[in-house]
């Protein structure tokens, strides 16, 4: 019976130097992307699902289509996060060689997404294709204070581009592997337990909701913004299922694995079946169930589920778009998760303007942001850079991308109709 409990726990995967070579000679090269992008082609309903699902946006701009008929975008754009589930990857099959580059790394080995930074070039309007160019950009080895032992940080880039070949946005974002047994050993959460709310302190949450602010059809001309003004704060949590499952609403389910129901799921653990394991009833179940699993959760030392990291990347957005109005432009937004959101947490989305300066003709504005739980533990830092209209020189002009990318963003969309036409 014990050998039974263990096996189905399956917290023993160990990260291998080979593993970590294969990772590295991955660097540069582009990856076949073996899930279809979950939205192939931008709609108005997945906008709203998006802003909906991933942010909790109520922002008529994400909604709306009258309303943003209005706007200087002249129609409904997607939440600037949304561009993430677009990204048709047209990469073709790899050669033998880099096969055995991308056969399996880190199996049985903790993976948690920890940061995030994006740069925005222009909005995405209904009906706009998008391509992808995915490649890993670095691997670092450390030790890790969660998993009290060796750990990998994997960092990976998305480039992403227009029909024309123009960019639209570029992604970064880096993962941690951890080994799950190490994380259990190391216990830096054995005294963690779900938090009991006042009657008083879910008043003060409704009246953080109640006091949001969102900027909208006001303008906020550069010349008025003071450094250390502070944003108005916006509420998230506390931290339910529903949230979780909202996330899946405007993101799909499969994430990378084309993980998916029934039949779905049946040919997902027929093609990889490492990414399952059995549950305490002996039921296959995906990776991604210690968000949401708690017996799961607290095989890894964790006291329960967890968000996705792209929660409370989109969460401090929101912060970002409530506060620039629909006449700003979030150019770069970078963010690094410090502790875990569990289910039951509450975070307070806040921030101040950290700077100011014109750059390149573009009146820039750098906002300092952060995440605090109802233990007042900041759980998240970010910072963003935004372009807002002036008195002085106008509207906002968009930013464009540096040469070197324009060009890549050219070949990938080149390539890839070759690489069509070749299938």
């Amino acid at each position: 019976m014990a050998e039974a409990d263990h096996k189905a726990k399956d917290i023993d995967g160990k990260i291998t130097d080979e593993d970590i070579a294969r990772a590295r000679a991955q660097i540069g090269i582009p990856q076949v992307r073996h899930t279809p992008t979950f939205n192939r082609v931008a709609g108005a309903d997945t906008m709203r699902h998006f802003a909906f699902g991933l942010v909790g946006d109520d922002n008529p701009l994400w909604h709306d289509e009258n309303y943003a008929r209005g706007t200087r975008w002249r129609a409904l754009i997607g939440h600037p996060m949304y561009v993430m589930t677009l990204g048709q990857n047209e990469t073709p099959r790899y050669s033998e060689e880099h096969k055995k580059l991308f056969r399996g790394l880190f199996r049985g080995v903790g993976k948690y997404l920890v940061s995030t930074r994006w740069t925005f070039y222009r909005p995405i309007y209904e009906g706009d294709v998008v391509y992808e160019e995915y490649t890993t950009s670095a691997i670092e080895e450390k030790q890790s204070k969660f998993a009290g032992g060796r750990s990998v940080i994997d960092s990976y880039q998305a480039l992403l581009a227009d029909r024309a070949g123009l960019p639209i946005a570029l992604r970064e974002h880096s993962l941690v592997n951890a080994e799950r047994r190490g994380s259990k050993e190391a216990g830096k959460y054995k005294d963690h337990s779900r938090y009991t709310y006042s009657d008083e302190e879910l008043a003060d949450i409704d009246a953080h909701y109640q006091r949001e602010e969102r900027r909208g059809a006001t303008e906020r001309f550069w010349e008025d913004v003071e450094v250390g003004e502070a944003l108005t704060p916006v509420a998230k949590g506390p931290l339910t299922m529903v949230d979780l499952i909202c996330r899946h609403v405007a993101t799909g389910m499969a994430d990378g694995y084309n993980i998916g129901p029934m039949r779905f799921g049946w040919k997902a653990r027929n093609r990889m079946p490492a990414f399952y394991t059995p549950d305490d009833w002996n039921v296959p179940q995906v990776a991604q169930r210690v968000h949401w699993d708690e017996r799961r959760a607290q095989d890894l030392g964790l006291p329960t589920g967890y968000d996705y990291a792209i929660c409370r990347f989109a969460w401090l957005s929101h912060l970002v778009t409530n506060w620039i109005g629909d006449d700003g432009w979030l150019w770069k937004f970078e963010v690094e998760l410090r502790q875990f959101n569990f289910l039951g947490d509450f975070q307070l989305c806040v921030g101040e303007v950290a700077g100011k300066r014109i750059e390149d003709g573009h009146p820039l504005v750098d906002l300092a942001l952060r995440a605090i739980n109802q233990r007042g533990e900041t759980t998240t830092f970010g910072n963003a850079t935004v372009i807002l209209p002036s008195r002085k020189d106008g509207p906002v002009v968009l930013p464009t991308a540096p040469a070197e990318m324009r060009a890549r963003s050219a070949r990938l969309v080149v390539q890839g109709a070759k690489w069509q036409v070749r299938a």
